[in-house]
């Protein structure tokens, strides 16, 4: 069993033998101490090691106090740590003699009319990171596709919390669907405690992230995200898509809010997969509009076939019609 101070239970043998008995050969120290040569000689390896143990010029070993060689070891630790401090220093300072001509580029690159497309997540994330870095007015986003993947909303959260830290006014528009996700849920609770805004609707028309008046990113495919996006400067594509999302915010509910039924009793995601069902719409495609599971859809749909009396989706559909659930 090993001591506190981690040395085998020989080691602390030998070196309590050796403070008093400094010339002793292994021989001798080993009948001292009732233990084999070989493990007098490994003991005392083990004690150079920590630099407990020395030889000593006129002959035998010389003890030296915790205290001492615990001072020896660290100095020869913190040199390395402040020499890594100083290569991290010289780091960033060269970083940091960037940032100018970075900013002077930018500001050329954010010139009115210009689009750029990134591709590659990590691309992607990189300039998501330095436009929420940069932000200083509002940042606005659209996030379909019902409850957010968690990988994506613990990337997102530390952005969100330093624009909140700044002062800018983050605002969030969710499907209904996503209120049910535990860990969006969860994620909306820790923005809005610091000062986010959080709102649902039931359909949205595609991903979109606004920063201020100054620039917007897209999906280049709102269907398949993962292909890329388009960063927008141009005043008059920022213009419309401002509309845009104020008109959808302004028809959404607050996040934590219930979902209210209609006065026909259908509850808000009811009335809208009753308006695609009316329209032709599919269950695969009703669940990607919408970010809900094909199951619940299909949950949902039959539940309104039966309150109809219908036995097809297109009688369905023409019911609704006629008695006015959907215009």
């Amino acid at each position: 069993m090993n001591h506190p101070s981690g040395l085998s239970a020989a080691a602390v043998q030998v070196y309590r033998l050796r403070v008093t008995h400094p010339t002793d050969s292994v021989t001798e120290l080993g009948c001292r101490a009732g233990l084999p040569p070989e493990v007098v000689v490994a003991a005392e390896s083990e004690l150079t090691r920590l630099g407990l143990l020395r030889t000593s010029p006129a002959g035998g070993w010389v003890a030296v106090g915790p205290e001492t060689a615990t001072e020896e070891l660290v100095a020869a630790t913190e040199h390395e740590i402040l020499q890594l401090q100083v290569a991290l220093g010289a780091t960033r300072a060269k970083m940091q003699a960037l940032s100018a001509h970075y900013m002077e580029a930018r500001s050329l690159r954010s010139a009115r009319g210009d689009i750029e497309t990134v591709r590659g997540l990590d691309n992607i994330r990189a300039v998501i990171d330095d436009l929420a870095r940069t932000a200083t007015t509002t940042v606005d986003t659209l996030a379909p596709g019902g409850g957010q993947g968690e990988q994506a909303l613990s990337a997102a959260l530390p952005n969100d919390l330093r624009v909140l830290s700044r002062g800018c006014q983050l605002r969030i528009l969710f499907q209904d669907s996503a209120r049910r996700h535990k860990p969006t849920g969860q994620y909306v609770t820790r923005i809005t405690a610091a000062g986010a805004q959080a709102r649902c609707l039931s359909h949205l028309p595609t991903r979109m992230i606004l920063y201020g008046d100054d620039c917007a990113v897209l999906p280049i495919d709102h269907e398949r995200t993962g292909l890329g996006v388009i960063v927008v400067r141009d005043a008059s594509v920022l213009g419309f898509l401002r509309w845009l999302y104020d008109h959808h915010w302004s028809q959404a509910t607050d996040f934590f809010v219930d979902e209210h039924e209609s006065p026909l009793g259908l509850s808000s995601v009811e009335a809208e997969i009753l308006s695609q069902l009316a329209s032709g719409r599919t269950n695969p495609t009703i669940s990607a509009e919408l970010g809900m599971s094909e199951r619940t859809v299909a949950r949902i749909v039959a539940g309104l076939m039966e309150r109809l009396g219908a036995g097809s989706r297109f009688e369905a559909g023409v019911r609704a019609v006629q008695l006015g659930w959907v215009s």
